[in-house]
């Protein structure tokens, strides 16, 4: 029979059966349903009671009272009794009337059980959204979360307390015996145990800090004006700014009404986002009193524990507000952060106003460490909130000029000033720490023994007004100069805090000459040329090796480590550059570099400047003359950092970096060609939820003019088997040039949320990355030396091949997969190149690695 017919039309009479036999089940009996409905209340208060159990007894049919305690069930189901039940109150039951409509209010009693000894063990219960009380409460707090958020306010004023805490943590016993500290024994009489994360700790560093608060909804503005600082006594050996400039970074502004929460790299979807019913499991384990306003505790925990989720208590207000009025979490073990083995968030809020609840008292605390259970570091921040003004007019001059500043209360010195200003007292070691560290400064041992630890550290030998270093330049080795040996230095501050003077001397064993560096920076401000904003003139004059096209913005081309290479790499310039300029940084992160210097410039080793492009005849050209006026352009919203002896280490975040270089040269200007030169960089990090984040730089370059490739785009490669973000990696020496291009450079960081999910790989903890990078130029007619005489030809090897190239063809393209947190910290890139493969004596596949030693 099924053959006679075709299928369209068989689908079509199933469909019709199906809907004939739903309509006989359902129509005939619509007079015989049983109709429930009625609201709950307290029986003390009378206030309705929202998310209780509504259960038919002996049936799985039941609904939840809504926020006005409001019910109702229809339904065809048998049953005698309906059961009333929530946590915190004693269940009642009723009998009903099966096939009517009848109205049941119930007054549920308080329980008299204790509680807060209810043990709750979701991970073994069958769980589900639907009709889940949990789930409609959060629905709720959802709801409402904008207006009960601190930016929902036209105004807010408030006074801020921060103490930042950092300690060692899991301190072993055998420390305590090492002959190293057996002059500092009285340091660990003031070991402690924390009160969030279970670990004892030994402090080694407190800052507390006082400061009035200032917001405005529209224009949106905030304000900061610090009033008092107190911080252990350790500048000459501890950068106390760059400590805390870390402890920023770490302690990032948690706001749990916020879709997702910063935390290091990673975003952490809250749990009051929009889609967190998705992704977070949600109980109700209790009714409680706190500060004589009911709340419900909601439990929560993350669906798959190796996401970035968080899991803990939510304490929420049994009113109409469905306000957080508490947040007691921390983060799951199983989650893979670099260095972070535990964390713990507390937040407090009070009531301000009818129905506004603000933030009272934050504590954060991270315990980090390369190995869980061994000695690492603990850092813990607290932050009271008080005197809050909500509401009142700010006039608008107070949010003029940096986002933060200064006015020292004069009584801040005063020993007496934080016993009664402090709001939240020192437990017993943070107050000894004070105390703890001025015992040390008096042991002179411990000024020997930190100038070795800064030398380790830093790099650098300080001397007193004068500094030796860096350490790892002095020794390093390349095919022109041979073993290079190197000695250098700056002063410090103690020397001046308006002039440092800097410089250094090399020798090569092959080339046997010496090359040189001397210059001198002044600030124009009472700060040191180390202190933000950077107001400063600077004078230098420099003979030295260069590689063609290689800018190493965070390492010397003399590191020891950056001499390993592969392929040839025996081209190299001789620059004579003397430089001057003038650098000004604003406030707000804007900054302007300008600056002239002039290069006698010659080609060494296998590198030639020759006209017709035959090595075994070359034209002997010695040097060309460089003479530019260049400004540099940079804006960096919002940014951070910690600086460094030698640069400055910047914090991302997920605001832009725009940068723009030009340059100027003329034959007017004792220069040997014309030409203006353009480039532009923006990049910016793009946090992507659970799923990591994507580091993207977009990059452009022009140049007007003809002129010889030493002064074209020479594209950053690198040969060496050190991973560099800024370089392609595949990539030879001279091998690309260009007179205008355009680049891609794509870095995402899965953070671990794929190996996370593989039962082997999530004991390691590597996380995956993947890497992207696009090059795509051209070269003019004017500055291709094929056809334009004037120019010298491109490079060519032993054999007069040529080894430069334009990118006239298709774009350079590689693509690699990496590997981080190995050993937690190495970080392994395997590389692959997808074009121009068949360029002279290139990889088209390689490994890469790098030496991750920062949180």
């Amino acid at each position: 029979m099924l053959s006679k017919v075709t299928k369209r039309e068989y689908s079509f009479q199933i469909w019709i059966l199906i809907f004939f036999l739903i309509s006989l089940n359902i129509y005939p009996q619509e007079a015989g349903k049983t109709l429930i409905k009625g609201t709950v209340t307290d029986a003390n208060t009378g206030e309705p009671v929202p998310f209780v159990y509504v259960l038919l007894k002996g049936t799985s049919v039941g609904t939840v009272t809504d926020k006005q305690g409001k019910y109702s069930i229809r339904t065809n189901a048998k049953a005698t009794e309906v059961r009333f039940s929530f946590i915190g109150y004693e269940a009642e039951s009723r009998s009903i009337q099966n096939g009517a409509e009848q109205i049941i209010d119930i007054r549920l009693k308080l329980s008299s059980i204790t509680l807060n000894e209810i043990t709750v063990k979701p991970g073994k219960r069958e769980y589900s959204n639907k009709n889940n009380p949990a789930v409609a409460l959060i629905e709720m707090v959802i709801e409402h979360k904008d207006q009960n958020r601190q930016e929902s306010i036209g105004y807010l004023e408030y006074e801020k307390y921060e103490k930042t805490l950092l300690a060692m943590s899991n301190i072993p016993d055998s420390l305590r015996q090492a002959k190293a500290f057996e002059k500092y024994t009285f340091v660990f009489d003031n070991i402690d145990t924390t009160k969030r994360i279970s670990n004892n700790v030994l402090p080694i560093f407190i800052q507390e800090t006082l400061s009035d608060y200032y917001y405005r909804k529209e224009p949106e503005a905030t304000k900061e004006i610090i009033v008092a600082t107190k911080t252990v006594n350790l500048q000459e050996y501890l950068d106390n700014k760059g400590v805390v400039a870390n402890l920023d970074h770490l302690f990032q502004n948690i706001k749990i009404y916020d879709n997702e929460i910063l935390f290091m790299t990673n975003k952490f979807l809250s749990p009051l986002a929009r889609s967190a019913p998705a992704f977070y499991r949600y109980y109700i384990t209790d009714t409680l009193l706190v500060k004589d306003m009911r709340c419900i505790r909601l439990f929560f925990e993350p669906r798959n524990k190796s996401d970035f989720l968080f899991h803990g208590d939510l304490y929420i207000t049994m009113d109409s507000s469905y306000a957080v009025m508490g947040i007691d979490m921390g983060m799951n073990r199983n989650i893979n952060i670099d260095w972070i083995n535990d964390l713990s968030i507390k937040q407090d809020f009070e009531k301000s106003g009818q129905d506004l609840w603000l933030l009272s008292l934050e504590e954060i605390s991270i315990d980090a460490g390369v190995v869980r259970g061994q000695p690492g570091l603990y850092a813990q921040r607290t932050v009271s909130y008080q005197g809050y003004s909500v509401n009142n007019h700010i006039d608008d001059k107070v949010f003029r000029g940096p986002l933060t500043s200064e006015s020292i209360d004069p009584n801040s010195d005063n020993p007496d000033f934080w016993n009664i200003n402090r709001p939240v007292p020192l437990t017993r070691s943070e107050g000894a720490v004070y105390d703890m560290i001025d015992s040390i400064n008096k042991v002179p041992a411990f000024s020997r023994q930190m100038v070795f630890v800064n030398l380790l550290t830093t790099q650098f030998l300080d001397l007193g007004k004068f500094e030796i270093g860096p350490l790892g330049n002095t020794y390093s080795f390349n095919p022109v100069e041979g073993s290079r040996f190197r000695a250098g230095g700056r002063t410090t501050t103690d020397f001046s805090r308006k002039a440092t003077l800097d410089g250094y001397l090399a020798y090569g064993t092959r080339d046997n000459e010496f090359k040189y560096n001397a210059g001198i920076t002044w600030s124009l401000t009472p700060r040191t040329i180390y202190q933000f904003p950077v107001k400063s003139v600077r004078l230098s004059y420099q003979k030295d090796l260069v590689l063609p096209g290689q800018e190493l913005r965070f390492a010397y081309r003399d590191n020891f480590f950056l001499s390993f290479t592969r392929g040839e790499n025996d081209k190299f310039l001789m620059n004579n550059t003397l430089r001057f300029e003038f650098l000004n940084e604003y406030e707000n992160h804007f900054s302007y570099l300008l600056g002239y210097n002039y290069t006698s410039q010659q080609p060494l080793g296998s590198l030639y400047f020759d006209y017709d492009g035959d090595v075994t005849t070359p034209d002997n050209i010695s040097s060309i003359n460089i003479s530019e006026t260049y400004l540099n352009l940079r804006y960096a919203p919002n940014e951070t950092f910690y600086q460094e002896k030698l640069y400055r280490d910047r914090f991302p975040n997920k605001y832009p970096v725009i940068q723009l270089n030009t340059a100027f040269g003329a034959e007017a200007l004792y220069n040997d060609y014309d030409y203006l030169r353009l480039q532009m960089n923006i990049s910016r990090r793009f946090y992507i939820s659970i799923i990591g984040y994507t580091d993207v730089a977009l990059e452009a370059g022009r140049i007007f003019g003809a002129v010889p490739y030493p002064l074209l785009f020479i594209h950053t490669a690198n040969q060496t088997y050190a991973y560099r973000s800024n370089s392609y990696n595949l990539m030879n020496y001279l091998e690309f040039v260009s007179d205008k291009y355009a680049s891609l450079n794509i870095d995402h960081q899965f953070n671990g949320f794929i190996f996370n999910k593989v039962p082997l790989l999530k004991q390691l903890k590597i996380r995956e990355i993947i890497t992207f990078k696009m090059l795509y130029g051209g070269l003019g007619a004017n500055n291709n030396p094929d056809n334009n005489e004037d120019l010298f030809h491109f490079p060519v090897d032993g054999n007069n091949m040529p080894i430069t190239f334009s990118l006239e063809k298709k774009p350079y393209i590689e693509a690699g997969i990496g590997f981080s947190n190995i050993l937690r910290v190495f970080r392994v890139d395997l590389i692959k190149r997808f074009t121009y493969l068949d360029q002279p004596g290139i990889s088209s596949f390689g490994f890469r690695m790098q030496l991750i030693l920062v949180i």
